[in-house]
């Protein structure tokens, strides 16, 4: 892996998301029927307004004894944590590390184009091994 290869090489262009005012019941729903550990929350607009993750759900909402029918919008991380598209994936694993997080939104002219996680990264680096031994 170059870790001067851009982001959105190894970014996931697909955004799942939810609305703020959709239960944390429907989000957890989406997160087992898609398998992933991570939501954008989309306003009206389509702008991104929110991210949660199960991390989110467990500590603020699982843990403070909120019942699953919490509206999105009052358990969702509202302050975005962003790279640019262009970023170095040096630049963001150092990031990820530094925040404590596992995903990363990934933004190009003000929007959010895609998601970064760890597992995107062991998703690329199983395809590249399996290449490499076909190959052999």
């Amino acid at each position: 892996m170059d870790l001067r290869t851009p982001i959105r090489v190894y970014m996931t262009k697909k955004l799942i998301g939810v609305k703020p005012d959709d239960t944390v019941r429907r989000a957890g729903e989406v997160m087992v029927e898609f398998d992933i550990g991570s939501l954008v929350v989309v306003d009206e607009n389509g702008d991104v307004v929110g991210f949660l993750t199960k991390g989110d759900i467990i500590r603020r909402m699982v843990i403070p004894g909120l019942p699953n029918t919490t509206p999105v919008k009052e358990i969702m991380t509202k302050d975005l944590v962003t790279v640019p598209s262009t970023a170095p994936l040096g630049e963001v694993l150092d990031l990820l590390s530094k925040k404590g997080i596992k995903h990363i939104l990934v933004e190009e002219e003000g929007k959010i184009v895609g998601i970064f996680s760890i597992s995107d990264l062991l998703e690329a680096s199983r395809r590249r091994l399996e290449t490499a031994i076909a190959a052999e």
